[in-house]
């Protein structure tokens, strides 16, 4: 469903300065952090939290019909810019699918790294690790060597994907009192935008506003067993919720 919100509206400035350190291979160590942005037309999609953990689920449990039927025409790019069958990530194996905000985003670049400090649980039983980003293949790149992620990364610069998913966006559930708090912790804890690549043109045009989720799928290109739509930036499941799912 879509709803549109005309405002104007203000962001008031947020200064957050951390005690720096590097670590993870997060990006350039930034002296501070500051965001003011004035608004006045924003288009905001909103879709319900869905968490479904059924092991062994065989036609797509927490989504639609209508989803898997719009999910089986998206396509993603490899590091290389190859077209794949997001399907395709799954129909062969069990795989934990991370979609991000964006490639230069510091909460996507935590739940990267939470997510691979349980790469070696995922590897033993046999599931794949994958991540996604609605960007262009060179911010795909960057990320990958910025953060030394471990496992798969894949780009939507279309953002079809997140569409398909229903995954929400818009200012009001980008900028909340709990994602400032998680922003601030994951500065605390060394985590680093990258400025750069948050204002490129694939970020920019979309606003930014862009959330994501995580789904647990395969084998079978219909089988997701598992889906939970983050409902604000920073919104993480325990890990153990989703080790549960693809691992248990």
């Amino acid at each position: 469903m879509a709803i549109a919100l005309s405002s104007s509206s203000t962001i008031t400035s947020i200064t957050l300065q951390p005690k720096l350190k590097t670590i993870h291979g997060l990006g350039t160590v930034l002296p501070g952090y500051s965001v003011k942005s004035h608004f006045r037309s924003v288009s905001l999609r909103r879709s319900a939290v869905v968490v479904s953990a059924i092991t062994g689920a065989s036609s797509g449990a927490g989504i639609g019909k209508g989803t898997a039927d719009s999910l089986d025409t998206v396509k993603v790019l490899d590091l290389r810019g190859n077209e794949i069958p997001i399907s395709d990530l799954w129909k062969d194996r069990k795989a934990v699918v991370a979609f991000a905000r964006h490639f230069g985003c510091v909460l996507c670049r935590k739940r990267a790294a939470y997510l691979a400090e349980k790469k070696d649980v995922m590897d033993a039983s046999g599931v794949a690790l994958v991540l996604i980003g609605p960007g262009s293949i060179d911010q795909a790149n960057t990320f990958v060597e910025q953060t030394k992620f471990k496992g798969e990364v894949y780009a939507d610069p279309n953002h079809t994907s997140y569409e398909a998913l229903e995954f929400v966006s818009g200012v009001s559930v980008t900028f909340t009192p709990k994602a400032a708090m998680k922003i601030l912790e994951s500065y605390m804890e060394g985590y680093r935008q990258d400025w750069k690549l948050s204002f490129m043109k694939d970020t920019v045009e979309r606003g930014g506003w862009q959330q994501g989720g995580i789904l647990v799928a395969g084998p079978g290109k219909d089988n997701i067993s598992y889906i939970r739509k983050d409902k604000e930036a920073g919104d993480d499941p325990p890990v153990e919720e989703i080790l549960k799912a693809c691992c248990a």
